[in-house]
C-alpha cells in the first residue's frame, strides 16, 4: 500500500534529541492490516547512543541527588500525560488492537503512577543508630545508576512507565528499549516525556526496535547497572544467563498462568462476568489473564454451561466499532499461532468452546480470534500442554476440582507463579487458600485489582523482583552503610 505523505513517522529520542534509524519499518493496525505509519527501527546503535546519554547524565548532572528535581519532573510528566490522554488511548486502540475502554483503563492507571512515584521520590525509608556509644551507624538509599528498561507491546505504556517512572524516582537514569509492534505509540509516550521541561537532557532515553539487538546491549554492556524486563519466561532466563558475568541487578516480570480458583459456595452470578473478562480482556495478551478455571465438582456443570455461553456471546471487532468487547491480537502470525494451540489441545482435550481465528467475512484481514475454552481431565490433566503453556491469546482451560487441597495441589501444578483468584462465599477461605498459593498476588472473590502502593510480581518461573510500592524503588537503588565514630568528649 503505497504511503501517503501525512503517514506519521515515528522516532527515536536519544540525549534530548530526536533521532532516526538507516532502517524504517512499517506499523500496521491489527484490525485491518493497514499502515498506520512508519518508524525508525533501531538496535544496537541507538542502544548505544542511550546508554553513553544515560550515563553522562547521571554523573554529570544534579538528577541523583536532587529529590525535588525528580518529584517536580515526575508529577509535570503525569501533567502532560494527561493533557494528551484522549491522543494516546486513540492510538493505543487502533495499533495495538485494545478496544477503547481497555485502552483508556492503560493510560489512566500510567497517570496515577507516574503521580505516585513523583510522591515517592520524596519519601526516605533509611535507618539511623547509635549502635554503641559514640559510634553512629546510618544506611543511605543511593541510585544504581543506568537502568535498562525492557517492555513489551501487549500494555506498552503502563508496562515502561511501571518500571521507568521508580527508576527516575530513585535517580536512575533510564535507557529504555520498546518493541516495533507499537513503534507509533512508543513515539507518541516518548513525546509525552520529551515536553517535561524539568526533566534534564539524557535522564530518559527511549528507542524502538524489531530486533534484539539494541535489547541484548542494554542487558550486557558494563555501562548499564540494573535491568528492568516484562516479558516471556523464556527470554528472561536468557537476560538472566547474559546478564551474569556483571553480576547486574535485575528485575523480571515474566509469564503467568493465572488459576481462577471457584468453589461450591461460589456466588456464580458475580464470578461468570469476572471469568469472562479474565479470558478475554486485552484479548488474553496479558501476563494475569485468568487461563485456568478450577471449579469443584459440585458447581462445575452449571458453570461449565454458564460460562461456555458468556464466551460465545463476545462480540468480537475492531475498536472503531462500539459494540466490541474484544479486539485483535496483536498480528496475524499470533492469531495463527493461538489456532494452532487450539487445534493441537483438541487432540488430547474436550473442546468446550472452539473459538479460534476468523478466516471468513469482513474480519478475516485482521488478527481476530474468538475466545475457547477447553476441558483437561484425567490424572494427567496437569501435564498437559494447554495447562503448563502460556498461550498469550483469550484461551482458557476448565479443570474439575473435589477439595481444597485438590484446589491447592492444581494451582500450584505450573512452573508460573504470578497471580491466583479464589472465590468463594466462605470469609476464611480465599485467604485460608491464598496463603498456600504459589502466587506474587491472589485476589478473593475478583481479579486484576491492581494498586500503585501494593508491590507485584511473581513467584517461581513468573520472575524475580517486584515493581509497585514502595519495593519498586529497592529495585534502582543500592544501600550504602555509613559509620561514623564520635565518641564523646565530655
Amino acid at each position: 500500500m503505497p504511503l501517503m505523505s501525512t503517514t506519521p513517522h515515528a522516532r527515536h529520542f536519544i540525549d534530548g534529541v530526536w533521532t532516526d534509524s538507516d532502517a524504517i519499518g512499517e506499523s500496521l493496525d491489527p484490525a485491518t492490516g493497514e499502515v498506520l505509519g512508519t518508524f525508525a527501527d533501531g538496535g544496537a546503535p541507538e542502544a548505544r547512543a542511550a546508554v553513553d546519554a544515560a550515563r553522562r547524565a547521571f554523573e554529570t548532572g544534579d538528577w541523583a541527588r536532587d529529590r525535588e528535581l525528580r518529584a517536580r519532573a515526575l508529577f509535570e510528566m503525569s501533567e502532560r500525560m494527561a493533557e494528551r490522554r484522549d491522543e494516546l488511548v486513540a492510538l493505543l486502540s487502533r495499533e495495538n488492537g485494545k478496544i477503547p475502554a481497555e485502552a483508556a483503563l492503560e493510560v489512566d492507571l500510567t497517570i496515577s503512577k507516574i503521580r505516585y512515584y513523583g510522591a515517592l521520590a520524596l519519601t526516605e525509608s533509611g535507618r539511623a543508630s547509635e549502635v554503641k556509644p559514640g559510634l553512629y551507624s546510618m544506611t543511605l538509599r543511593q541510585p544504581a545508576g543506568v537502568a535498562g528498561v525492557i517492555a513489551p507491546w501487549n500494555s506498552p505504556v503502563i508496562l515502561s512507565v511501571r518500571s521507568f517512572a521508580p527508576a527516575l524516582a530513585a535517580g536512575a537514569t533510564v535507557a529504555l528499549k520498546l518493541p516495533a509492534q507499537t513503534a507509533l505509540t512508543n513515539s507518541l509516550l516518548f513525546e509525552i516525556v520529551a515536553s517535561v521541561k524539568s526533566l534534564p537532557k539524557g535522564v530518559f532515553n527511549g528507542f524502538t526496535e524489531s530486533g534484539s539487538s539494541g535489547a541484548r546491549l542494554l542487558v550486557a554492556d558494563p555501562g548499564v547497572d540494573v535491568i528492568s524486563y516484562t516479558g516471556s519466561t523464556h527470554v528472561g532466563r536468557s537476560i538472566m544467563a547474559a546478564a551474569a558475568s556483571s553480576l547486574k541487578a535485575m528485575s523480571l516480570e515474566l509469564g503467568g498462568k493465572t488459576p481462577m480458583i471457584v468453589f461450591d459456595d461460589a456466588d456464580l452470578d458475580a464470578a461468570v462476568p469476572v471469568l469472562t473478562k479474565a479470558i478475554t480482556t486485552f484479548t488474553g495478551q496479558f501476563c494475569m489473564t485468568g487461563s485456568r478455571v478450577l471449579v469443584q465438582r459440585g458447581i462445575a456443570d452449571e458453570l461449565r454451561t454458564r460460562l461456555s455461553a458468556a464466551l460465545e456471546a463476545v462480540r468480537v471487532g475492531p475498536g472503531a466499532d462500539p459494540a466490541s468487547e474484544m479486539g485483535p491480537l496483536i498480528d496475524r502470525a499470533n492469531a495463527d499461532r493461538v489456532e494452532r494451540e487450539i487445534a493441537d489441545a483438541a487432540e488430547y482435550a474436550e473442546v468446550l468452546v472452539r473459538g479460534g481465528r476468523i478466516t471468513e467475512g469482513p474480519l478475516a484481514a485482521g488478527a481476530f480470534v474468538r475466545p475457547a475454552l477447553i476441558e483437561v481431565t484425567g490424572p494427567d490433566s496437569c501435564d498437559r500442554p494447554i495447562v503448563q503453556q502460556e498461550i498469550f491469546g483469550p484461551v482458557a482451560t476448565f479443570e474439575v476440582f473435589d477439595d481444597e487441597a485438590d484446589a491447592v495441589a492444581r494451582a500450584n501444578a505450573t512452573e508460573f507463579g504470578l497471580a491466583a483468584s479464589v472465590w468463594s462465599r466462605d470469609v476464611d477461605r480465599p485467604l485460608r487458600v491464598g496463603r498456600e498459593l504459589d502466587a506474587g498476588t491472589v485476589w478473593a472473590n475478583t481479579w486484576a485489582v491492581i494498586v500503585d502502593q501494593m508491590e507485584e510480581g511473581g513467584f517461581k518461573q513468573s520472575g524475580v523482583g517486584r515493581l509497585n510500592g514502595e519495593r519498586a524503588l529497592e529495585e534502582f537503588q543500592e544501600i550504602k552503610h555509613i559509620v561514623h565514630p564520635a565518641p564523646r568528649s565530655f
